[in-house]
């Protein structure tokens, strides 16, 4: 996946907070869908709240937050990532790039249901973040907060994902993970999200159905992913979306199948604790949306 050179980012779409100094204390997080998402990756990662640095004492640190960043790493991104060659290059302006495409996508698609789609940013981080959900550490691996719309990434994931998950990576793997939160946003937009709300794990729990709904959604996207919305010129369109990618991106979903990563770091598979599906379900589900490109397609609740 190359993006034209000469296209122009919005690097606005993305905050960059890595190397903030957060003051020091224990990443909290409550009830409701802060605890959710403690569940949700906790069992994700194979990990207890405890070794993801999130406690359920209901309390959040207010020492974490917006308030911490550091001027000179809330620059990096906005003065490196103006053009496409760019994304050709590094990994933050890639993911500049993708943001872009990925809202662009979802902007048109809203319009074109006679809505409005509501812009989410994305916040590179580094270490530990805090958010309208509580306080996070990397361990936690990309999220999406409802409670302040947007998406959380420290881009050692990526790293992560191949060397400890055994996907192939790529490019259009890191562009797969942007995609499916952004979905998480749109399904928060829509009222989806809120079936996921009960905390309760399963094979067919609403957890499941709104992790799966969303590689669908990542899927959609990546079917439109090299067409400009609404004949709009100069943004970061990819060039082409090429077999390779999509073998990566399928890649990426199957190996954070519920069942590979529990037979990876537990020897058995559980599927009573399943919060995001199976592998195969992961793959078919992203192939699904890139196969129909619509959005409509995506009904993982019938």
């Amino acid at each position: 996946m190359r993006f034209d050179e000469d296209a122009d980012l919005d690097p606005s779409e993305v905050r960059d907070v890595r190397g903030s100094r957060v003051p020091g204390g224990r990443a909290t997080v409550g009830g409701g869908v802060a605890g959710l998402i403690a569940l949700l990756l906790a069992v994700f990662f194979g990990v207890g709240p405890e070794q993801l640095g999130l406690t359920e004492d209901g309390a959040s640190d207010p020492a974490v937050g917006a308030s911490a960043v550091g001027a000179s790493a809330a620059g990096e991104v906005g003065d490196a990532c103006r053009k496409g060659a760019a994304a050709n290059t590094r990994d933050d302006c890639r993911i500049v790039a993708v943001v872009n495409s990925v809202q662009d996508y979802w902007r048109a698609e809203f319009a074109r249901r006679g809505e409005t789609y509501t812009d989410a940013r994305t916040v590179l981080f580094s270490g530990r973040v805090g958010t309208a959900c509580g306080a996070a550490t990397s361990a936690v691996g990309p999220f999406y907060c409802p409670g302040d719309r947007q998406v959380y990434l420290d881009l050692g994931f990526f790293g992560e994902l191949r060397s400890r998950f055994g996907a192939s990576g790529g490019p259009f793997a890191q562009a797969y993970v942007v995609a499916h939160e952004y979905g998480h946003h749109v399904q928060n937009l829509t009222g989806t999200l809120s079936r996921a709300r009960d905390g309760q794990p399963g094979a067919g729990s609403g957890a499941v159905r709104v992790e799966l709904q969303a590689d669908c959604y990542a899927g959609v996207w990546a079917r439109h992913a090299t067409r400009t919305p609404d004949g709009r010129t100069g943004r970061p369109v990819p060039a082409e979306v090429t077999e390779r990618d999509l073998r990566d991106a399928l890649d990426a979903a199957a190996a954070v199948g519920d069942d590979r990563i529990q037979e990876r770091f537990q020897g058995r598979v559980t599927p009573e604790t399943w919060t995001h599906g199976s592998a195969e379900q992961r793959r078919q589900w992203f192939a699904r949306g890139y196969r129909t490109g619509d959005a409509a397609r995506c009904d993982t609740f019938r």
